[in-house]
């Protein structure tokens, strides 16, 4: 059969380069020794979830401890698939937990030499190279239809057998030139197969970079290279693009264990080195007791979103991936507590073999600890970001004000003093905790203990003596004055050395105070939160306590 005469048949396209041309467009990256070229390479369904940030992660702290390239890739041959806007939501997300490429598909960088980053774009390339190994005899077309290829599925299953087109079930592979031709001329449908020459009783070693040592088997499947619309298979697609994009190390799920077969064969085929394989665990939960994997259906915390609508610090989900990812890295921060986590020496050797356990609870103390580091400036940037995206229209109009609400920050989260807040997880929670400083958002439900009495006649007392201008020990010292005039005792030692004597102490009357001014019983600085509010706030809130509030059994 002349093979090439087949080639220009199957594919005629006058205007592909000869594949050698390729090397040249494509060559190899001016990189330093043990630098790594890592990728990810999502298809663009507009869903993005955690075990896509795990590897990511990984492709990116690899890439950049290496002092390497991380890029982004679009896989795009399925066009059903396509969701409009997924490919600048995958940006977006990974962008928000710290993760940015150095180029790729719509990365704006000097480096992008090495696209088009979009496979659909790169169609010329694989029927470049499929047409190559269709002259060599290393390809063929297949004019199955769906049904004959379900018949012979259902025939595998029947006898037990391992489905797919190979052997003698692969009934296009001996096609003569005249049964080719004649279907070519009645223009029936085609595909183009890899005529794999492996043996399935063949073994091979495999090195992989988490793994270690693993043994597979040859493939013998005449896998689908290019199909009927002429757009390639992932398979195909994906050696030639790591080729080419120079791709050194490919970190991907194990679910992708199965298909290396397939793609050591590609690479010889081809005529490329392989890049290296690193096959990551799946990310598992405790479910009743036992270890499963983390499901898109049923685990709302699998999907990007969860940690957003959620408000979880960014940096807190990255650095418990870390100690996921490096199980030395909690050791290593702990050494080195202010140090950035980046300057921590990721190895892709030290991941784990076995599937890794995601723990919220771990996370929400990661969560709590990362924020009770940021400045009243930087807590203000990430609650504002999660009010502007997910709060209630209340929430974003209070962030507008940003000198109030920094000056509320440094307060209430203690960045203005050596004790630091470390009970607050997920920006959700820290909006809330400051919504009464805010009349429109501001709604009480009173609970004083002492008689009603004594709570009007505290609020007016020190309503009327009340300016902002004294300090913490003026302010404490007309609390006790208030304390005194309605029986209470103004010491706290005076009160516990004779409480018969007393109706209460002067905190009593404090917390008839921070009640009326903030709702709870628990605030920070009740005289620094009188500040903040003003003079006429603080005053509207002392009258309306008094006039509505229920008092307590105390008397």
């Amino acid at each position: 059969m002349d093979l090439k005469k087949l080639a220009n048949a199957l594919i005629p396209d006058e205007d592909l380069l000869p594949p050698e041309e390729y090397e040249k467009i494509y060559p190899p990256r001016s990189l330093p020794a043990g630098a790594e070229v890592t990728r990810l390479a999502p298809s663009p369904t507009g869903f993005i979830h955690l075990g896509n940030l795990y590897s990511a992660l990984a492709d990116e702290r690899t890439a950049h401890t290496t002092g390497g390239v991380f890029y982004l890739r679009i896989e795009d041959t399925d066009e059903k698939r396509k969701v409009e806007g997924a490919v600048e939501s995958v940006i977006r997300s990974l962008r928000y937990f710290g993760i940015n490429f150095d180029e790729g598909a719509e990365i704006v960088s000097d480096l992008n030499a090495y696209g088009p980053y979009y496979q659909r774009q790169r169609a010329k390339i694989y029927r470049s190279y499929a047409k190559k190994l269709i002259e060599e005899g290393k390809a063929y077309p297949c004019f199955c239809t769906e049904e004959e290829l379900d018949k012979v599925r259902e025939e595998q299953n029947a006898e037990k057998l391992v489905t797919g087109y190979y052997g003698k079930y692969a009934k296009c592979r001996n096609l003569s030139e005249e049964e080719i031709y004649s279907r070519l001329a009645a223009d029936k449908p085609f595909v183009i197969r890899l005529r794999s020459s492996g043996d399935v009783a063949n073994k091979t070693s495999f090195c992989d970079a988490i793994k270690g040592d693993i043994t597979v088997t040859e493939n013998d499947q005449d896998v689908v290279i290019l199909k009927s619309d002429g757009i390639p298979t992932y398979h195909f697609a994906h050696a030639i693009d790591d080729h080419f994009m120079r791709t050194t190390l490919v970190i991907r799920g194990e679910e992708w264990l199965s298909s290396l077969p397939i793609h050591i064969e590609l690479f010889k085929v081809l005529g490329f080195k392989p890049p290296r394989y690193a096959h990551t665990c799946s990310l598992m939960k405790m479910d009743g007791g036992t270890k499963r994997k983390l499901s898109k259906r049923k685990d709302p915390e699998l999907s990007l979103d969860y940690y957003r609508k959620a408000g979880y610090y960014p940096r807190a989900v990255v650095k418990y991936l870390m100690t996921i990812l490096n199980s030395d890295f909690e050791e290593w921060e702990l050494k080195n507590p202010l140090a950035d986590y980046r300057d921590f020496p990721f190895r892709i050797n030290k991941m784990g073999k076995s599937g890794a356990l995601f723990d919220l609870d771990k996370l929400s103390d990661i969560s709590r600890t990362e924020i009770s580091k940021l400045s009243e400036e930087e807590c203000y940037e990430f609650l504002k970001g999660w009010a502007d995206e997910f709060g209630s229209p209340a929430d974003k109009a209070h962030f507008e004000d940003k000198e109030y609400i920094v000056k509320i920050l440094a307060l209430v989260m203690g960045t203005s003093g050596k004790k630091r807040r470390k009970d607050i997880e997920r920006a959700e929670q820290g909006v809330n905790l400051i919504s009464y400083f805010f009349d429109d958002v501001f709604s009480p439900e009173y609970g004083f203990r002492a008689a009603r009495e004594d709570v009007e006649k505290a609020l007016s007392l020190f309503a009327a003596d009340y300016d902002p201008q004294d300090d913490n020990s003026a302010w404490f010292s007309k609390v006790k004055k208030v304390a005194a005039a309605i029986g209470y005792a103004a010491e706290t030692s005076e009160y516990k050395a004779n409480p018969q004597a007393y109706k209460g102490s002067v905190s009593d009357v404090a917390e008839i105070l921070r009640i009326a001014v903030t709702g709870s019983p628990n605030s920070p600085d009740l005289c620094s939160i009188m500040k903040i509010l003003g003079k006429e706030r603080t005053l509207r809130r002392l009258e309306r306590a008094a006039n509505t509030a229920e008092g307590g059994a105390r008397s």
